[in-house]
């Protein structure tokens, strides 16, 4: 029977490869048009829903857990990465049928744009080995040291999502 530590070392040899290759992959296919597919304009509204979600489903996991509901807030949890998959899934299908939309605000409003969406991207990609190693912790039986990095790990999720429905909001407009 393998070791805590042992097992650990596979889940953080895989959360690696995952941190790595995921955010490669949609750069690449963020480069990838699939010709002759009808633009699939239904799913933006639909994955920010879905980064609305999750923000609301990480607030009642915080609330769960902290009133001692752990299947809850681990159930909710596990959702909540589902989503993400889902979301990321949905988001590559989109722009590989669909160039990307120029945001055509201008004056202070463009600056704050580029910046939420720049600090978005950017934590997108960092969240995702945070999630994973918070998540294998628990999974591991590592509560305190899944305490301490879910103190970090869930507000960075969160504003990655509620930050994915405020991108989406300033940019619709400008869907053609």
């Amino acid at each position: 029977m393998e070791t805590i530590s042992a097992k650990e070392k596979k889940f953080n040899r895989l959360i690696t490869v995952v941190s790595i290759v995921v955010p490669l992959v949609v750069a690449i296919l963020f480069g990838v048009k699939i010709p002759n597919v009808e633009r699939l304009g239904f799913l933006p509204p639909i994955y920010a829903s879905i980064n609305g979600l999750t923000a609301a489903l990480l607030l009642v996991a915080v609330w769960s857990i902290k009133n001692g509901k752990r299947k809850l807030h681990q159930n909710l949890m596990t959702f909540c990465i589902v989503l993400s998959v889902l979301f990321l899934l949905m988001y590559i299908t989109y722009h590989m049928t669909a160039d990307s939309t120029k945001f055509e605000g201008e004056g202070l409003i463009r600056y704050v744009y580029f910046f939420i969406l720049i600090s978005h991207i950017g934590l997108s990609i960092a969240i995702i080995p945070l999630v994973l190693k918070t998540y294998a912790r628990a999974y591991l039986g590592k509560f305190e040291a899944h305490r301490k990095l879910a103190r970090i790990t869930f507000p960075i999720w969160f504003y990655v999502a509620v930050t994915g429905v405020v991108v989406y909001l300033m940019i619709s407009p400008y869907y053609s």
